[in-house]
């Protein structure tokens, strides 16, 4: 089987939304987009480069899928990483109003997600790897779909925006893989879903 894995920006009150633009996501009156670009440095990219070089396949949400396939087929050098994987490999964007897709070797994902993630994931490969796609995230939350997340948690707190694990989302606890943290203070967590969080009253103990 495939394992799912979650890449996403997030900021420390939670929020993904247009982490890379000023303009890549104003729904919801969201202004202040472009949270992420004051913190990129070359170690940042060397993570990226690490991670990417694992993917088999992509998965993408419809607004993602319109970001990349408007930048990564235009960059055609063959030595880059980043670029080499994402134009090569097969990539699947859910969408119920997309029909086609200009980015080569895209498949559209139409129907039950669900279950056509769960078919994904049935087939032997390399990782399905989710870059962003926050709404799409969520849903793959809700059906314990993710088997590992990398969050790259930014210094920075919004107060506004979409939240990756809004109010109501399902308890879970996680076990902890990796950290690390780049030279512009964000720290990256790899993280596994460890099943339900227990409970219990904090006590001191009296010397």
């Amino acid at each position: 089987m495939s394992k799912l894995i979650a890449t996403t920006f997030l900021s420390l009150d939670g929020v993904y939304q247009g982490p890379g633009g000023t303009d890549e996501d104003p729904s919801g009156g969201f202004d202040l987009g472009g949270w992420v670009t004051p913190f990129y440095e070359d170690g940042m990219a060397d993570l990226a480069e690490e991670w990417i070089s694992r993917a088999g396949a992509f998965l993408l949400g419809r607004r993602t899928h319109d970001i990349f396939a408007a930048h990564w087929p235009k960059v055609t050098d063959p030595a880059d990483p980043l670029a080499s994987r994402l134009n090569g490999l097969p990539k699947y964007v859910v969408s119920r109003t997309l029909t086609d897709s200009p980015w080569s070797g895209t498949s559209i994902v139409d129907g039950d997600v669900v279950e056509s993630v769960r078919d994904l994931k049935s087939r032997p490969g390399d990782e399905i790897q989710v870059h962003g796609s926050g709404a799409l995230l969520q849903t793959l939350i809700a059906h314990d779909l993710v088997d590992e997340y990398r969050l790259w948690l930014f210094p920075v707190v919004l107060g506004k925006g979409r939240q990756l694990f809004p109010a109501g989302v399902v308890p879970k606890k996680f076990e902890h893989v990796e950290s690390r943290h780049t030279a512009a203070g964000v720290t990256v967590l790899v993280l596994r879903p460890a099943g339900n969080p227990e409970f219990d009253t904090f006590r001191l103990v009296a010397d």
